[in-house]
């Protein structure tokens, strides 16, 4: 490689808003995206542009908690907590109690 085609590493300052959008919007960002500024720089617009996730859009549907619990009943064991918070959580521990 010649020194054109190397590319420029991201700034820390794209990095700490990257990793704010990461947060927000509760997605992973990529370390070979972290290694060069103009990926990072499309990693983040497309980021920017998506709606932020709710707190309500986090939480369970009723239909998934009564679900669960139905599970629950039947197994005889409780549902954790943290599933009660977090919609992701309560469909991974239904589909492990199945």
């Amino acid at each position: 490689m010649d020194s054109t085609t190397h590319a420029l590493p991201a700034t820390a300052k794209q990095i700490a808003y990257a990793r704010s959008l990461a947060l927000r919007n509760q997605t992973l960002l990529p370390w070979e995206v972290q290694q060069d500024r103009r990926s990072l720089s499309a990693w983040i617009e497309a980021q920017a542009k998506l709606k932020p996730v709710s707190d309500m859009d986090r939480l369970p549907t009723s239909k998934q908690v009564a679900f669960a619990e139905k599970f629950a009943r039947i197994k005889q064991r409780a549902v954790p907590e943290e599933c009660f918070r977090n919609k992701g959580l309560m469909s991974k521990w239904i589909d492990g109690n199945k």
